[in-house]
Parts: structure tokens; C-alpha cells; sequence
């Protein structure tokens, strides 16, 4: 409620333009490093599901070629 109250009789600009521009100057660098930490974390996820889908592709290969000489 304090807030709401103090908030009330300023201006639109200092609602809408300075208080935002305050909070990226001060959490700016937390911001930026939780996206980065988000995007290492999702390009390392997307490398081990494409290394283990290579690594299933090949296995399915292999043991399609080897079942299909009928040597076993």
C-alpha cells in the first residue's frame, strides 16, 4: 500500500521511463548473467541430445548391417 501511495502523485514518466531504467542499471549485470547461465545451460542440453542421438543413429547402424550379413 506504501508504495501504491507514494507512487500516485508522480509523474508518468518517472512510473513508466525512470524507475525501469534504475532497476536495469542496478540488477543489469544479474539479469544478463541469468540469461547467459540459461543459454549455456540449453546449448549444452541441445549437445548431449545431438551427441547421443548420433550415438544411437550409429549403434542402429551398425547392428542393422551386422544382423542383416547373417554371420551371427
Amino acid at each position: 500500500m506504501a508504495v501504491r501511495e507514494m507512487l500516485t502523485g508522480m509523474p508518468w514518466w518517472v512510473k513508466w521511463i525512470a524507475i525501469p531504467l534504475i532497476a536495469l542499471v542496478v540488477f543489469g549485470g544479474m539479469i544478463a548473467s541469468v540469461i547467459g547461465f540459461v543459454v549455456w545451460l540449453l546449448f549444452k542440453v541441445l549437445l548431449f541430445v545431438a551427441i547421443v542421438g548420433g550415438l544411437i543413429y550409429v549403434v542402429r547402424k551398425f547392428t542393422s548391417a551386422s544382423s542383416s550379413k547373417g554371420d551371427w
